[in-house]
């Protein structure tokens, strides 16, 4: 495969309204919250942790790691995407970690070093070990179902932590990811300059596999099911590293190539599956048709979470009933510390730029103490520059005055409450943030 030199990577989660086949149950009034967790064991990476626990769940509830991508946090991935939603209809634990690693495009995860590649060397790999197994002694999840996913950066840790870890994660969902040791190093990691995601990198299916196994040398054990997903339209990361992704897995696995059955589970969705001789699907990969970097669409969690084999009843334990030592932490995330006294909205913008494009990751914070019921956020563009695609809204025009609106998920902002959104844009020169932002036609505060 032959990837063309393009930029990449993101924060992305979902844009597009996509008809669920597994439709989500709303999020119950009483619903639990996000917590962070500190001093949760080896953190290497300097990590932070947030976690998930839904009021209802089985004694042993399934852990799902869930990574935001560049520029996000754990936080704003567990606003942005549709996890949680399923882990309270589902009973799972969400791990919720954020990155502090930075490569020259602010913070991702970590999957360029040297100790990041080794099984045990260390760095955002076995930060999110220590998390798995808190989760594990403190919330009594359960270790025979530990499963990875994520977007971006966070599809990329996926591939990393099934390759590093295939005896602590029994799955994964890499959205938009990259093979396991696709980066040379931090050098080969930004935009612009990275041969992985710039039209140089084209190994063969045995090297791909290669790679896996030397990561973990000796273990001859059962490897994790992968799920893969890519829009064909992305050009942060190029669509053609599905391929390669495909390549490196089935070697992996020992199968061939070419694809046991595909199918289309939704319009625009291709699915290809590569099962082994007892018919067991080991490596699926849906492309998404004309999805730029936009991944996870509204209900693509689900399908992974049914890959992941989580589509059982609803769980009826109440998390009351649970003993002290698994309640969550009393300290709360900061993504939902308490608002500021007055004003409407608050509003953080982080602009991440290189050669002719850049990335903005946009908190919105409600302030007021009324709910919000559907919202639109208003800037000005900076001269030169034009948006190319966006995550968590809709985004029109692309230059100039530009509005953005939320999509069915992110609608409602209680008192207090954030939600993160984003584009990639291009630019001539010119990488300022808009001067200001008003939301629902009320101006809102800069942080």
């Amino acid at each position: 495969m032959n990837t063309r030199r393009k930029i990449f990577l993101g924060c992305a989660a979902a844009l597009t309204a996509v008809t669920l086949s597994v439709p989500l149950a709303a999020r119950p009034a009483l619903a639990a919250s996000l917590v962070q967790v500190t001093n949760f064991g080896d953190n290497p990476g300097g990590m932070q942790m947030h976690i998930y626990v839904p009021d209802a769940h089985p004694a042993n509830p399934a852990i799902v790691v869930a990574m935001h991508g560049c520029g996000g946090s754990g936080p704003g991935f567990y606003s942005g995407s549709e996890f949680a939603s399923l882990a309270d209809r589902l009973g799972f634990i969400v791990i919720y970690p954020s990155a502090e690693q930075q490569a020259g495009f602010g913070k991702c995860f970590d999957t360029w070093s040297d100790a990041a590649k080794r099984r045990g060397g260390g760095s955002d790999p076995v930060s999110i070990v220590s998390m798995v197994t808190y989760a594990e002694q403190h919330y009594g999840g359960d270790p025979n179902r530990v499963y990875a996913t994520g977007s971006s950066s966070g599809g990329m840790m996926t591939n990393e932590m099934l390759a590093l870890y295939p005896d602590v994660f029994k799955a994964g969902a890499a959205f938009m990811g990259v093979p396991f040791n696709c980066f040379a190093n931090a050098a080969d990691y930004p935009p612009g300059a990275s041969k992985c995601t710039g039209g140089s990198m084209d190994r063969t299916p045995q090297q791909w596999g290669d790679a896996v196994r030397q990561a973990y040398p000796g273990y001859t054990g059962p490897r994790p099911r992968v799920q893969l997903w890519h829009g064909t339209a992305d050009t942060l990361v190029p669509y053609q590293l599905l391929q390669e992704e495909i390549e490196q897995w089935t070697n992996v696995f020992g199968l061939s190539q070419t694809p046991s059955a595909t199918d289309t589970p939704q319009s625009g969705w291709t699915r290809r599956r590569f099962t082994d001789s007892t018919g067991t699907v080991q490596v699926e990969a849906i492309s998404v048709a004309g999805a730029g970097h936009s991944l996870p669409q509204s209900g693509m969690a689900a399908f992974a979470i049914a890959f992941f084999g989580l589509t059982g009843a609803p769980p009826t334990t109440p998390a009351s009933s649970r003993p002290p030592s698994s309640n969550p932490p009393s300290s709360p995330p900061p993504a939902s510390s308490p608002p500021p006294p007055s004003g409407t909205c608050r509003v953080t913008d982080t602009v991440n730029a290189w050669n002719t494009g850049l990335t903005a990751t946009i908190t919105i914070t409600n302030t007021a103490t009324t709910t919000i019921n559907g919202w639109s956020l208003a800037f000005t563009l900076p001269a030169g520059q034009s948006i190319t695609g966006g995550w968590n809204a809709t985004y029109a025009p692309s230059s100039g005055p530009v509005t953005a609106r939320n999509v069915s998920y992110n609608s409602v902002l209680a008192p207090g409450a954030s939600t993160s959104i984003g584009f990639q844009a291009t630019h001539t020169g010119n990488t300022a943030k808009p001067a200001t932002f008003t939301l629902n036609g009320t101006a809102c505060a800069i942080a």
